[in-house]
This record gives structure tokens, C-alpha cells and sequence, in this order.
């Protein structure tokens, strides 16, 4: 697992100028970069790794993932979840502004003014090479007030495994924070299917808090989300 650090990490101009990625200043205008190789800029003799996009980033093994969810439990009982939830949604909102300095310098297009779903794959990719899974968005219902996201190959469920419950907080955490910057209007999200549920993929719920809120419930009554997704088509909210 992969995992971008803040960019004021290399903020000193001298390591700046040092880990400027070369295939980068030899291909300005490559767009295609999504390989591991080519993505990543491995400097060995400084014990850096940074990015196309100027990022730099640290590898975690998957004892890192489960010494922090674990200690976390251990600390704080089920507020881990809570914490879990807000540090993503702390990285989201930081990496929404990230991505906007780097979407628009490679694009030359403000993010609001790209088509919708380039715009997100996107700012996806990236994640994807850093080992965070594959994703597909469903933006079928967003003029209701929701939508969908699906992972494959969660970083957190995949290490975790098969106990029985959502897992992924960090990623709705991380949804949340990232659109609602994106769309300027605060949303929440909330994981309503997890591999580590014994299902074949996680299942997200991104929407206005109200929506949010009557899911929640609905899961916490043993909805499925198959079930949560009809009663919300249907115009279903807590009353």
C-alpha cells in the first residue's frame, strides 16, 4: 500500500528540485503514466519516492494497516470507526486541493469545466497505482441527492479479511472530504456493502446528510444494500 503524503513534506526548494520525476521532463505532455514504473520516481540513495504529480509518498505493508485499526480499537473502543472516518475525510478535502493544482496544470482545464467522469477517473488513477483498488462510480441518482461508489480490492478490507462487518471508513472518510470540496456543499458517505462482509466488493453511499443518516439506520436494522439503494430510489427518509 501506497499512501501520498502532505505535499509540505517537500516543500524545501533544494529537495524539490532534486526529485523532479524524469520521465516528466521528458515527456511535459504524456497523460498515460499510470504504470508502476513510470508513475513512481524511486531516488534509493535518499530514501525517497515521489510521484508524477509531485507527490511523495511512503509504502506501508498491510501489518501497518492492522496495527492501526487494532490500536485504535484497543484506545478508543468503536469511536475508532469515528477517527477512521475523519481522517479520511481530512485527507479527501486536502487531496481535492492537490488534485485541482495538478488536474488543471496538466489539463489546462479547471476541474468544474471537464467532463465529469474524465474528471474523476482522473483523480482516481492515481490511487489505483498506489494500491488503494480499482474503482467505478454511479452518478445515475446524484440529481436525487446521492450516488454510488464501488471499490475492488480494498487497501483496508483485502488485510482485514472476512469479519463480518464495513471496515472501510477511511475511504467513505475520504469520499466524503473529496467531494464535498469538489462540489463546494458538505456531504457525507457511509459504506452499505464490504468485502469484508464476505461480499465480491465494497459498496459506498455518498450523499446529503439526511440521506446518510436514513441509511445508517436502515443498516443498523439489518437492511441490506440492495435494500437501502430501493428505499432510497424510492424517496424513502427518516421522518
Amino acid at each position: 500500500m501506497i499512501v501520498t503524503a502532505d505535499s509540505g513534506l517537500i516543500s524545501n526548494s533544494k529537495l524539490v528540485k532534486k526529485i523532479i520525476h524524469p520521465l516528466k521532463q521528458k515527456y511535459a505532455e504524456r497523460h498515460a503514466h499510470y504504470r508502476f514504473e513510470d508513475f513512481f520516481h524511486f531516488q534509493t540513495d535518499a530514501g525517497v519516492v515521489t510521484d508524477w504529480n509531485d507527490g511523495r509518498n511512503l509504502f506501508a505493508s498491510e501489518d501497518f494497516i492492522i496495527g492501526l485499526i487494532e490500536g485504535l480499537e484497543e484506545e478508543i473502543g468503536s469511536a475508532s470507526t469515528v477517527v477512521m472516518y475523519n481522517i479520511g475525510y481530512e485527507w479527501g478535502n486536502q487531496d481535492a486541493q492537490f488534485f485541482q493544482n495538478w488536474f488543471e496544470k496538466e489539463y489546462q482545464k479547471k476541474i468544474l469545466e471537464a467532463n465529469s467522469m474524465f474528471m474523476l477517473e482522473a483523480w482516481w488513477w492515481p490511487f489505483t497505482t498506489q494500491g488503494w483498488g480499482n474503482w467505478e462510480v454511479d452518478m445515475s441518482e446524484h440529481k436525487n441527492g446521492f450516488m454510488f461508489v464501488n471499490i475492488f480490492d480494498s487497501a483496508v478490507a483485502r488485510t482485514l479479511g472476512d469479519v463480518g462487518k464495513p471496515v472501510c471508513h477511511i475511504y467513505a472518510g475520504l469520499f466524503a472530504g473529496f467531494f464535498s470540496h469538489v462540489v463546494n456543499k458538505s456531504l457525507s458517505c457511509i459504506e452499505i456493502q464490504c468485502y469484508s462482509m464476505g461480499e465480491t466488493y465494497c459498496k459506498f453511499l455518498l450523499g446529503t446528510k439526511d440521506r446518510i443518516d436514513a441509511a445508517t439506520f436502515w443498516q443498523n436494522e439489518g437492511a441490506t444494500a440492495r435494500d437501502i439503494e430501493k428505499r432510497l430510489q424510492h424517496g424513502e427518509l427518516l421522518r
